[in-house]
């Protein structure tokens, strides 16, 4: 008897060991079958969405132990992309990387076929990009007080570039021309590279830009920075002062964060956004942000979903105040 129960439990774990690797096999099997997340972009590849959703899609792969790809839809200032992402099933298959064209476009374009806060969830912003109020070196203005003053005085004849038509640089510009009461010309372009090449040239004086497409010319001394739209000092440059610092409340800071389809139960948008936020706050992905000039952020869903409510509200203002129509 004690025999027999012996040779069974030496037998025993092989038996278990086998059970295990059936196990890990059919797990192995099961998480080859699903399909691959993706995270829909609505801007050409190589951009600044682009390029963070890049980033984020590799570590949340890992993360998620599922294969993450990055689907580029332009158009439309992100709605195409948008409009995809809120027709879809909230099954976790498909995600949205926006920006802060999520919030302007609710005004900013009549009758949207999706709701911007109903027909999506919230998972995290994952960075955000302070701007630059940049000028021709011509331009007889230290700073953003002596260049309210020189507007004041001279209404009408400064101009800015401006790299899309109701992008949030745009709309950076058109805040700070509301708060301080200047007016300055708009001079609308294809594309940020021609804006700031002719800003460069000196045939526009002015340009809010990304402190990323800026800080080389400035650093050169070929544009002269007289503020940044952060709420504070960037470290980078902390001799250029907040236009806040003039202009009290002034903010206009580009964000990038993920979403979900809306309706998306609330199991999986925890899992989903937890997964991008652990990717943003890896240290590979924040080394990566923070080289090309982005603020990592990684908040929570509720917190997320608070701001871009609020940036649809600040950003109405701001539209109806342009009067800037779509492209």
């Amino acid at each position: 008897m004690n025999h027999l129960f012996l040779k069974r439990f030496r037998r025993l774990p092989s038996v278990l060991w086998s059970l295990v690797a059936m196990v890990l096999i059919a797990g192995s099997v099961h998480g080859q079958t699903l399909p691959p997340v993706r995270i829909l972009v609505g801007a050409p590849a190589g951009g600044s969405t682009d390029t963070l959703a890049r980033a984020l899609a590799s570590e949340m792969g890992r993360q998620l132990s599922r294969t993450v790809i990055v689907e580029n839809r332009p158009g439309a200032g992100g709605n195409i992309a948008a409009d995809a992402v809120a027709k879809a099933a909230p099954d976790g298959n498909t995600l949205l990387m926006s920006f802060t064209s999520h919030a302007i476009n609710a005004s900013l374009y009549p009758g949207l076929p999706f709701d911007p806060v109903k027909d999506f969830t919230p998972l995290t912003c994952v960075a955000t990009s302070p701007s630059m109020l940049v000028a021709h070196p011509s331009v007889p203005a230290r700073d953003v007080r002596e260049l309210i003053a020189l507007a004041k005085a001279r209404p009408g004849q400064l101009n800015f570039a401006i790299g899309s038509v109701g992008s949030s640089l745009h709309l950076a510009g058109d805040a700070f021309k509301m708060q301080s009461g200047v007016f300055i010309v708009n001079i609308p372009y294809r594309g940020t590279a021609p804006a700031i090449q002719d800003v460069l040239a000196g045939q526009v004086e002015l340009m809010f830009a990304a402190v990323g497409n800026a800080q080389a010319q400035v650093r050169a001394g070929k544009l002269k920075a007289l503020g940044v739209t952060s709420a504070t000092r960037l470290a980078a440059f902390p001799d250029v002062p907040a236009i806040s610092e003039v202009l009290p409340g002034y903010e206009s800071s580009a964000w990038f964060g993920l979403f979900a389809p809306g309706r998306m139960d609330t199991a999986l948008a925890k899992k989903m956004s937890d997964a991008a936020r652990k990717a943003v706050a890896s240290p590979e992905v924040r080394r990566r942000l923070e080289t090309e000039g982005y603020i990592p952020v990684g908040n929570s869903p509720e917190e997320f979903s608070r701001f871009v409510q609020s940036e649809i509200t600040r950003w109405a203002k701001v539209v109806k105040f342009s009067g800037a129509k779509p492209e």
